[in-house]
Order: structure tokens, then C-alpha cells, then sequence
């Protein structure tokens, strides 16, 4: 189950038609799993979270989305490329399982 819907994230990137629609769910997985990873618990987990998905969360996902939807190769050459982006960090790091 994810914690936004292929609607969400189009709106989020002002995405009116279908034809990326299956792209975008795969993306909003991998997103889900890669913050997941990264905070030490799945998103959608109701243990961790009892009150829902906090929002930052989420926003953390829309905003992995757009970046992973904008930047769909590993490797640019002779364009400009960034990393993902510093707001995703800031969004989910109080979230973050630190245990060591």
C-alpha cells in the first residue's frame, strides 16, 4: 500500500494526462522504499505510525517522486544533474531510526 496515490504525485508535479501513469506508481514505490530504507521503517507501517503517515513524510515522497521522475538515469553526460534533493532530508531525518 503506498501513502500517495499516482493522482497525488500528479498534481504535485502539475501532470495533467495518463500516459505516465504506471511510471509514476513505480516511482512513488521505489521513493516509499527508499525512505523507508533510510528511516529504518516502512512508511505505511501502523506500529510506528498510529495516527497515519506523518506529512512530511509524505511530502518527502512527492518531492523523491518529482526528482526521480525528472532525473530517470543514473548518469547524465553533458547536462547538469543534482542529487536528491537536500528538502527530502530535512523532511524525513526526525524520523530516522539511529540506532546503531
Amino acid at each position: 500500500m503506498t501513502i500517495i496515490t499516482v493522482a497525488d504525485a500528479k498534481a504535485h508535479m502539475n501532470i495533467t494526462g495518463e500516459a505516465d501513469d504506471a511510471l509514476i506508481a513505480d516511482k512513488i514505490a521505489a521513493a516509499e522504499a527508499w525512505i523507508g530504507q533510510f528511516i529504518g521503517t516502512a512508511l505505511d507501517d501502523a506500529g510506528a505510525f498510529p495516527d497515519g503517515t506523518p506529512e512530511p513524510l509524505k511530502e518527502a515522497t512527492r518531492q523523491l517522486v518529482a526528482h526521480m521522475y525528472e532525473q530517470r538515469e543514473a548518469v547524465l553526460i553533458g547536462i547538469a544533474s543534482d542529487e536528491v534533493p537536500f528538502g527530502v532530508a530535512d523532511l524525513i531525518r526526525p524520523y530516522r531510526d539511529w540506532a546503531f
